[in-house]
């Protein structure tokens, strides 16, 4: 038998965890799932820009303003460039060929042995001898490039502001989407599947994604229509050059290939080991009390040291891969910009082509690798995006607990309370039988007290009453009206419920009872204190009721934390009382004022008890023993006393004095020099127990 350590118990659900998402390859909506196919992934993360379709295109219209003038500016720049080229080449063989035209010219150097030369004359398209540079020309050029580029400017920065706020809007969108869906989501899901992880997707994994969206998608729009209006750019000036730019294609198309899907699957790794290593620091913060009364700071500090090595060594290949991408882009650049200035060069002196023409082209060739580049550098963001979008899309995609019927049923305003539980069938698998054929019945101002030993199933019951789990058959009614046929809001606002561990949330004292009835006025929550031994505390602290509690309200104790949550139940006023164990953080003192609370607040309304103490549950109406999660008996104190079955066991377990060390024993008999020694206390006798 292996010894049940937390570090076992902890590795048995990082495997169970390892075995879900395995299975994720072949159920898309399993948690923690590897990534189905990018594109149907990515086709959908693109599809939440859908409601703002129309402006997105308008946004796109504006960016390809932008791109056609930034686009058109190295061409009016090259023409600058001849204007100033060709004028010094004019004054250059204004004395030696004055008077004479450009073809006179070119045929003097064709004679004189000069062909290329004569050719770039005659490429020329201001050449005058002895001319020089015109300056007016130059100067409309240079005016015009200026404008191009303000111009390009502005409409490139408003089209990235309309983006980013639609990305913003869409993200927020996504937020509302998952809070709603958290809501919906059946209390099953929470059980089986880790707060860390849940709490990675709904804030690492979106961000993630609100960051790909700003980041990539906005500036890949630009990358994209800079491409297209480059080529065609580059083509009008000569396809000889234009095909040497072409060739990078296929090398970038094989630098993706290559490196792109091992980036996407590191990038999943990485995000798979921040929701393991958020899911450890979460449990280690939340039992860091524990953690440091048993010592195991070490053990801890190592566990997390060892996954904190996992996420490093899975980041650093993620970011190695992506980080890669873009110096071989930017060498197929150098590559393609060293082919065009060669070429380019020779075209020149042979006079196919002008100067700044070959200018204007080796611009277009940086502005052709640029937003390739770009590209390239953008595939690992955008896979590391898409990525996450699946872990929350599956996150959406889970099945949500079954809908209020739709012509939903009511339950009288003034209704007391009354529980039938009718032949109730319920188990959490088809292959292991809970409760079967659960009958009983709970008048107004009854209490129904559920006992057991630990893990016994107690809770399970509260659960199918607050219909956080639907019943496999029979029906739990409501003042005659069944449960499953009313809403859930209707149902539980009739419900007040104490819970173990006790929940508040970061605000005043006052705040967090007045949680319980918005609308109670602060005369009903001092009532409400009074009643539950709140105002016997609340005035040594700072601010009285306004005193803020801190991060899991450390600034009072764990039974004042209690008795809070009972004021929130009390002044809540509720026909059906649940009561979890709600006295189990305070003092037997307090314990005992808390009965007296607690019995005003049940007067004339259903209760349920949930106790490990039997003390505190003698008096109840109906006890109803669990024992691995089936009813074995029910019945009052008395009938369960006389049956001497497993309610009776437990009492005697917790009454009967603690046992006494033999040889202990038996010196204490040889001093006393008695032959037996009776135990001192145990429960109340009863007639059952003669003989």
């Amino acid at each position: 038998m292996s010894e049940n350590t937390p570090d076992a118990q902890r590795q048995e659900e990082l495997e169970a965890q390892e075995a879900i998402i395995a299975a994720g390859a072949d159920h898309p909506g399993a948690l923690g799932g590897k990534p189905q196919d990018f594109w149907p992934s990515f086709r959908r993360f693109l599809g939440l820009l859908r409601p703002s379709a129309w402006t997105f295109a308008f946004a796109s219209l504006i960016g390809a303003f932008g791109t056609l003038l930034t686009v058109i500016g190295p061409r009016v720049l090259g023409e600058a460039t001849n204007v100033v080229f060709e004028g010094v080449v004019s004054r250059m063989v204004g004395q030696q060929f004055a008077g004479m035209s450009q073809s006179e010219v070119a045929d003097a150097l064709t004679q004189a042995g000069e062909h290329d030369f004569a050719n770039m004359v005659l490429a020329m398209e201001r050449f005058a001898p002895g001319a020089g540079v015109d300056f007016e020309a130059l100067r409309m050029l240079v005016v015009w490039v200026l404008i191009i580029y303000v111009a390009a400017s502005l409409f490139e920065w408003l089209s990235g502001y309309i983006i980013n706020v639609i990305m913003v809007r869409t993200m927020w969108r996504v937020r509302e989407d998952v809070e709603r869906k958290i809501n919906r989501l059946p209390l099953s899901h929470f059980d089986r599947v880790p707060r860390g992880e849940l709490i990675s997707r709904v804030t690492n994994d979106i961000d993630n994604m609100t960051q790909t969206l700003q980041q990539s998608l906005s500036s890949a729009i630009t990358s994209l229509l800079t491409v297209v209006g480059v080529v065609a750019m580059m083509f009008s000036i000569s396809w000889k050059l234009a095909l040497v730019a072409l060739i990078a294609l296929p090398l970038i198309g094989i630098i993706m290939g290559v490196i792109g899907p091992k980036s996407q699957k590191a990038f999943q790794t990485q995000w798979k080991k921040v929701g393991r290593l958020n899911s450890r620091v979460e449990e280690s913060f939340s039992g860091h009390a524990l953690v440091k009364v048993y010592g195991r700071e070490k053990a801890v500090s190592d566990a997390f040291q060892e996954e904190n090595e996992d996420l490093y060594a899975a980041s650093f290949k993620a970011q190695f891969l992506s980080g890669v991408m873009m110096p071989a882009m930017q060498f197929v650049g150098y590559l393609t910009y060293a082919g065009i200035a060669v070429l380019g060069g020779i075209m020149v002196a042979s006079g196919q082509i002008r100067i700044g023409d070959v200018q204007a082209f080796v611009q277009y060739s940086q502005l052709f690798t640029q937003p390739l580049a770009e590209l390239g550098g953008m595939l690992p963001v955008i896979q590391s995006g898409t990525a996450s979008a699946e872990r929350v899309f599956s996150l959406l995609d889970e099945d949500e607990q079954d809908p209020d019927a739709d012509d939903p049923a009511t339950t009288p305003a003034d209704g007391m309370g009354v529980i039938e539980f009718d032949d109730v069938v319920f188990s959490y698998s088809d292959d292991q039988p809970l409760i079967d054929g659960l009958s009983f019945r709970v008048e107004p101002g009854q209490t129904v007290a559920i006992v057991g030993p630990t893990g016994a199933g107690k809770t399970t019951l509260v659960n199918l009453l607050m219909r956080f789990y639907e019943l496999r058959g029979g029906a739990i009614r409501l003042d005659g009206q069944s449960i499953a046929e009313l809403t859930r809001a209707d149902l539980r606002s009739r419900t007040g419920m104490v819970l173990q561990d006790p929940w508040l949330f970061a605000g005043s004292i006052r705040d967090n009872i007045r949680y319980g009835n918005e609308d109670a006025s602060d005369a009903e929550i001092l009532a409400a204190a009074e009643a539950t031994y709140v105002d016997r505390f609340v005035h040594s602290l700072p601010d009285g009721y306004d005193t803020v509690l801190e991060e899991d309200a450390a600034n009072v104790s764990a039974g004042e934390r209690q008795l809070i949550t009972i004021a929130r139940a009390f002044i809540r006023r509720p026909q059906v009382l649940i009561l979890d164990e709600a006295t189990s953080s305070v003092d037997t003192r307090t314990e005992l004022l808390l009965q007296k609370a607690m019995s005003a607040l049940r007067q004339g309304r259903t209760s349920f008890v949930i106790a490990h103490r039997l003390s505190t549950i003698r008096d109840a109406d109906l006890i109803l023993v669990m024992e691995h999660g089936s009813i074995v008996e029910k019945g009052t104190h008395e009938q369960l006393i006389t049956a001497r079955g497993a309610y009776w066991r437990l009492y005697q377990s917790q009454f009967e004095h603690a046992a006494v060390d033999v040889d202990q024993q038996a010196a204490i008999e040889e001093s006393l020099g008695a032959s037996e020694t009776p135990i001192v206390g145990g429960p109340p006798r009863t007639d059952s127990d003669e003989g």
